[in-house]
């Protein structure tokens, strides 16, 4: 019977040619030092390049390299997403490909997983090699994303994670968007709570340049945001947006009965009064009981999506595979 494979070394790249060799090189000691049995999946989201043709060098030199190369630029999300469905090891390590991550850091990452029983251990870039501009950000999502979670980490967006077979397979299905930031959030919510932190080198950039934009951290809050509803509210969007109409609805209704009611005790008394439509509150109670109406609907329509079945094979984004099977074009 054949032994289960220890160790996936999962790298999503973007053109990243001139980082490649050095990197499998140093992998390949490392985990022949400590004796794992491993596989190094490569996945190339779209390179423009020559990443594509040093990942099937290497994977001719070297039979634990596999490849994955998308026919266009999807982001380290979806690079991310086809890696997990594909690795085969017991025990997930990711890393970047621009050799700032360090593969000396493998053996400590696969111990804690197998060893001191952590579904997940994120690396903490304590120290960091990056401009003001980049690190200011980062700890002020790493700090909101705390908030929101309540998953305590330092650095959520560190490359070099650690992850237990079951975790990747478990998580990769529900990740779209660049959801890549969150992933011990989405890991925590799906039940896998045994989350570590490990502090580990951060390196300078040798080759190449960052692809990091300012914007990424603005959809990063955001995707926080979108986890946590979809993690309430995915399951039971009636919860949410029928709660928000009836509250809606209650508001307006008491606001137009208690203009109506004062108009008709006025007439009762004999007094002066105006027309209901004269007054601004009607106006606003019309709105909120719309508004009460739109938001029951969509809570309506919510509930009705949740039952349908999402298309999740994604398998149209790859181009071609190495070191599989099956090596022609998909």
């Amino acid at each position: 019977m054949t032994e289960p494979l220890q160790l996936s070394v999962l790298i999503p790249l973007y053109n990243e040619d001139e980082s490649l060799p050095e990197l499998h090189d140093w992998i390949v000691r490392v985990v022949t030092e400590n004796q794992l049995t491993y596989e190094i999946l490569f996945v190339d989201d779209g390179s423009t390049d020559n990443s594509w043709a040093v990942i099937e060098q290497l994977a001719d030199r070297n039979p634990h390299v596999r490849g994955i190369r998308f026919n266009r630029n999807y982001g380290k999300t979806a690079g991310l997403q086809t890696g997990f469905q594909a690795v085969r090891g017991q025990v997930v390590i990711t890393m970047d490909a621009d050799l700032q991550d360090s593969p000396d850091e493998i053996p400590e990452l696969y111990r804690l997983i197998t060893q001191e029983g952590y579904d997940l251990v994120s690396g903490w870039k304590q120290k960091r090699y990056d401009p003001i501009t980049k690190t200011l950000p980062t700890k002020l999502f790493n700090a909101v994303s705390r908030w929101i979670s309540g998953v305590n980490l330092h650095d959520f967006n560190c490359g070099l994670k650690a992850y237990r077979q079951r975790v990747v397979k478990v998580i990769a299905p529900t990740l779209y968007g660049d959801m890549h930031r969150n992933l011990p959030i989405v890991a925590n919510w799906n039940g896998f709570t045994r989350i570590g932190e490990k502090v580990v080198q951060h390196r300078a950039r040798k080759y190449g340049s960052t692809k990091f934009g300012l914007e990424r951290f603005v959809n990063g809050f955001l995707d926080v945001l979108v986890i946590a509803f979809v993690h309430r509210f995915s399951k039971r969007p009636m919860h949410f947006f029928g709660t928000m109409g009836t509250l809606s609805f209650f508001v307006g209704s008491v606001m137009a009965i208690w203009l109506i009611a004062e108009k008709l005790i006025n007439i009762a008394n004999g007094e002066r009064y105006r027309n209901v439509t004269d007054n601004p509150l009607f106006f606003v109670g019309l709105v909120a009981i719309i508004l009460g109406v739109q938001l029951f609907l969509a809570g309506f329509l919510g509930e009705m999506l949740v039952r349908q079945t999402l298309d999740k094979s994604g398998e149209s984004a790859v181009a071609e595979r190495v070191g599989f099977i099956e090596k022609r074009p998909v």
